[in-house]
């Protein structure tokens, strides 16, 4: 759209959790207004007033507070997190625009695009299962759609109930140009007359989407591919009203690897379940960014700036984006590892804090593990017996291969005095200690494997480990030697 300011909405029901397609929706909403300079609105879309989780707007709100997905105007929290709407189209929550969405909707029937159905939900059931049963398309079979408006003023008048449906053409057909799809025909015969006011005024989706967006002045509609089939719907609406229809781009759904559709009964799908778990906000939108588009072909690390930068909604993918969590995982640990020490102590350190132990030892030990991590989570189960005061070897041999145990006492033996050597400014430092030993190592004509072996499994306890210089410089000298000595007497 030319000239015209770019705007895009997220317009989420508030009906629980946010879904992981929702924020990558949210994501590429925000991405492609700021690329422009233009306005990204965040609407609670709640006319469905049975779905309605108490608390799920401030959750959803908190959740893009924390991806770093800020709406400029719309639904959001204050500083005390109380729900506030901030811009020029107040209320930016739907059920408060009841009454806008009825006068659109009168609209409409006066000028014949729309019309009452008194229909029951008896009969509709009825006109259901005879279409089952004849194996035709379910949908409304047009019984209201022609009765006259002496009629109709004789229904309203007794107060029977009602709805108020789309009078669309029943042929011909409608093409809907998509951005990420381009053009999509759609037959009129096979779309029945949607309901867009329901029998208690609410309206459906399908007039409050279209009329909020027409209000609030939006160029782009972003939205999952499960509307696609109901856009012809609302280009039928913008026509009627003479709106000027914003730029449509339904995304691909986000797929499971065996390409089914990304559901709880196969693993997370809210966003909150992934914060919660010690996903980074970096990781999670640099992930969700790449699922369906990529800039580009020789890297998958993209700051917010950098997306914002190069994204093209034209380059979306049509196909199904499958979600590889070994892929988030590795973007993780990237994020992990780029991360400030202390902000990454911070991270930390709740599960550190059952050890009895200094936040010394515990912020070494927390750098330690860095690189092998996925989660924050996952460093409790791995530490623990850096945190021991006694270690088990009944279960790891201290000696190396086939050599003696006298071998490994001469070697244990050496490593006490060559670590009580290590000046104390120095005694934290893996690499000087790593070119410490190893010296003394070449000097007595002994191979690293019967020297170091002995030396990690005596101050880990275990087969696999950090390497001994790495575990000297976390543990530090007084601990590294105790440990020593621990294992000279199991041998």
């Amino acid at each position: 759209m030319p000239g015209k300011r770019i705007k895009t909405r997220f317009a989420p029901s508030p009906t629980g959790f946010l879904h992981i397609g929702g924020v990558r929706t949210a994501l590429y909403a925000e991405l492609l207004a700021k690329q422009a300079g233009g306005d990204f609105i965040l609407r609670i879309e709640d006319t469905d007033q049975s779905r309605y989780v108490e608390g799920a707007v401030e959750n959803l709100c908190r959740t893009l507070k924390q991806l770093d997905i800020t709406p400029t105007e719309g639904v959001w929290l204050d500083d005390n997190e109380k729900i506030i709407q901030k811009g020029d189209h107040v209320p930016y929550i739907q059920s408060a625009r009841k009454q806008i969405h009825q006068e659109y909707a009168k609209q409409l029937i006066e000028k014949d695009k729309a019309y009452y159905c008194f229909c029951t939900a008896e009969r509709l059931e009825e006109v259901r299962k005879m279409q089952e049963l004849t194996k035709r398309p379910t949908g409304y079979d047009g019984h209201c759609r022609d009765l006259s408006p002496e009629e109709v003023k004789t229904k309203l008048d007794a107060g029977e109930n009602h709805v108020i449906r789309l009078k669309l053409p029943n042929e011909g057909e409608i093409t809907v140009s998509d951005v990420i799809r381009g053009d999509v025909r759609f037959e009129w015969k096979l779309i029945d007359d949607q309901v867009i006011l329901k029998s208690d005024g609410m309206p459906t989706y399908h007039l409050a989407a279209t009329a909020d967006d027409h209000d609030m002045g939006i160029t782009h509609v972003i939205r999952g591919e499960e509307w696609l089939s109901s856009t012809p719907k609302h280009l039928f609406i913008y026509e009627a009203m003479g709106w000027e229809p914003p730029a449509f781009a339904h995304l691909p759904l986000i797929l499971n690897p065996d390409k089914t559709k990304l559901s709880k009964r196969q693993g997370d799908v809210a966003a909150e379940d992934y914060l919660k778990k010690g996903y980074l906000p970096q990781a999670l939108t640099n992930f969700l960014a790449l699922l369906g588009w990529n800039p580009t072909a020789d890297r998958e690390i993209f700051s917010k700036d950098e997306l914002i930068k190069l994204f093209d909604l034209s380059k979306v993918n049509k196909a199904g984006a499958i979600f590889q969590l070994d892929k988030l995982n590795w973007l993780n640990n990237h994020y992990l590892r780029e991360m400030d020490d202390q902000a990454y102590f911070e991270l930390v350190l709740p599960y550190l804090n059952s050890y009895k132990a200094n936040d010394d030892l515990k912020q070494r030990v927390a750098l330690l593990y860095r690189e092998r991590m996925t989660l924050p989570s996952e460093i409790t189960d791995e530490v623990s017996y850096l945190f021991d005061d006694k270690l088990d070897y009944s279960n790891v041999s201290i000696t190396w291969k086939d050599h003696s145990k006298d071998e490994a006492k001469e070697r244990l033996q050496a490593s006490i005095e060559w670590i009580e050597q290590i000046d104390d400014s120095k005694q934290y430092d893996a690499q000087f200690i790593e070119s410490h030993i190893k010296t003394f190592i070449q000097e007595n004509g002994w191979g690293n494997g019967d020297t170091l072996w002995p030396l990690r499994v005596a101050l880990s306890g275990k087969e696999k480990s950090p390497s001994p210089f790495d575990l000297i410089a976390t543990l530090g000298k007084k601990q590294s030697t105790s440990r020593i000595k621990q294992a000279l007497q199991e041998l």
